[in-house]
């Protein structure tokens, strides 16, 4: 009787232990369909800046871009972001637009790349919040017999001319100062 009892008790805790494993592989697929919807491919912080250094947030070789920042010192505007273009001659296969004019959104087909943190050296409890957006477009290019895309200067400016151009990706950036003022 002991035995068929310690048999029965041995069976409850395995069937308990099976249960509790397929919660735990339930939860781990479920988690990241729950995610939030705003959530970033990849989060950063960079390093601490100080009041007045220009420092690189971003670069967006695609947009021929690169985001600039600065915490500023001024209570109104304390952190302040610029698109520079990267080089004369680079030639964009993206644009870069401005966030609000963009109001890009996972709805519209837009997708959070990164969040990057900059924290303010002389005040560390404020940081600035740049994310950064993409908005992919899908482009079927031909491939010649060789699995080339080939793109010739003539054919390309009859499209133009047909106002037959191709979409290209966007990109656009937030900006957010989180944090207490220290000053």
């Amino acid at each position: 009787m002991a035995v068929a009892r310690a048999q029965r008790r041995q069976a409850e805790i395995f069937r308990q232990a099976v249960l509790l494993a397929v919660l735990v592989a339930v939860a781990a697929v479920a988690a990241p369909l729950l995610a939030q919807p705003d959530t970033p491919e990849r989060e950063r912080t960079g390093t601490p800046q100080a009041v007045g250094a220009v420092h690189t947030v971003r670069t967006i070789p695609e947009a021929c871009t690169r985001l600039e920042g600065v915490f500023t010192g001024d209570r109104a505007q304390p952190y302040r972001l610029d698109a520079v273009r990267t080089a004369p001659a680079c030639q964009p296969r993206a644009r870069y637009v401005d966030f609000a004019e963009a109001a890009p959104s996972e709805s519209q087909g837009w997708v959070l790349k990164d969040a990057i943190r900059i924290p303010d050296a002389s005040c560390p409890s404020r940081q600035a919040v740049v994310r950064v957006w993409h908005q992919p477009v899908e482009q079927t290019l031909e491939r010649d017999g060789q699995g080339q895309v080939r793109i010739y200067l003539q054919d390309a400016q009859k499209q133009a001319a047909a106002g037959d151009m191709r979409p290209l990706p966007q990109f656009g950036a937030q900006l957010e100062v989180e944090g207490t003022p220290c000053r």
